[in-house]
C-alpha cells in the first residue's frame, strides 16, 4: 500500500512540473515573437503571467524586454535580481549596462564593467567598452593601457584599431596613430574616420 500511494504522489508531481515546464515553454516561445514584431510589452507580460522571482531565465529575458520597452528602473530592477541569484553571471551584468547607459547612468556603467574584468580580465567586451568610454570622456590616459591590451590580443579588429587610433592621435603620439590609421584603412578601405585621423596628421 506505501509503495502505491508512493507511486501515485511521484506521478502526480511529475505531471504537475510536465504541466508547468509546458507553460513556461510556450510563454517563452509567445514571448520572442511578440518581440520580433516589437511588441515588447506584450512580451514581458506572458512572463509576468508565469514570473517566478527564483527563475533566473524569467529574470534575464525580463530585464532585456522591459529595456527595450523603454521601462528602464524595471529593467535594472530585473537585471538585479539575476545578479542576486547568480552573483558570477556576466551576462547579467553586461544586460544591466543597457538600461543604465540608456539613462547615461556612465559612472554606474564603469564600475559594471570593471566588476566584470574582476571576474574576466582578459573579457573582450568590458575592456572595448570601458576603453571607449574614456576615450569618448577625453580621458585618454585611462583608456591608453586598456587599449594596448586589447590591441595585442586583437591586432587585427576594426574597433580595437581604430579606437586606439584615436586614442593615441588625442595623447599627441602621431607616429603610433598614423600606423594604426594605416591599418583601419587596411580592414576598411577608404574608411572615413581612418581618412579624417590621417588627415589631421599630415
Amino acid at each position: 500500500m506505501e509503495i502505491l500511494k508512493y507511486l501515485i504522489i511521484s506521478a502526480i508531481l511529475f505531471a504537475n512540473t510536465s504541466v508547468f515546464s509546458q507553460n513556461n515553454t510556450n510563454a517563452f516561445a509567445k514571448s520572442y515573437t511578440l518581440e520580433s514584431n516589437e511588441k515588447y510589452s506584450e512580451a514581458a507580460a506572458e512572463l509576468i503571467k508565469i514570473y517566478d522571482k527564483e527563475s533566473y531565465a524569467i529574470n534575464l529575458r525580463l530585464g532585456w524586454l522591459n529595456y527595450l520597452a523603454g521601462q528602464l528602473p524595471q529593467s535594472i530592477e530585473y537585471y538585479s535580481i539575476c545578479q542576486t541569484l547568480k552573483p558570477l553571471s556576466i551576462e547579467a551584468l553586461f544586460g544591466e549596462t543597457y538600461p543604465e547607459s540608456a539613462l547615461g547612468n556612465w559612472q554606474e556603467v564603469i564600475t559594471i564593467y570593471n566588476e566584470i574584468l574582476v571576474m574576466a580580465p582578459n573579457n573582450y567586451t568590458a575592456n572595448l567598452k570601458l576603453a571607449q568610454i574614456y576615450l569618448n570622456s577625453a580621458k585618454y590616459s585611462k583608456a591608453e593601457p586598456i587599449y594596448k591590451l586589447i590591441l595585442n590580443q586583437y591586432p587585427f579588429t576594426y574597433d580595437v584599431v581604430i579606437g586606439a587610433a584615436w586614442n593615441n592621435y588625442y595623447l599627441g603620439k602621431l607616429r603610433e596613430a598614423k600606423v594604426l590609421f594605416n591599418k583601419a584603412l587596411l580592414l576598411y578601405p577608404a574608411n572615413e574616420s581612418a581618412t579624417e585621423g590621417l588627415n589631421k596628421i599630415k
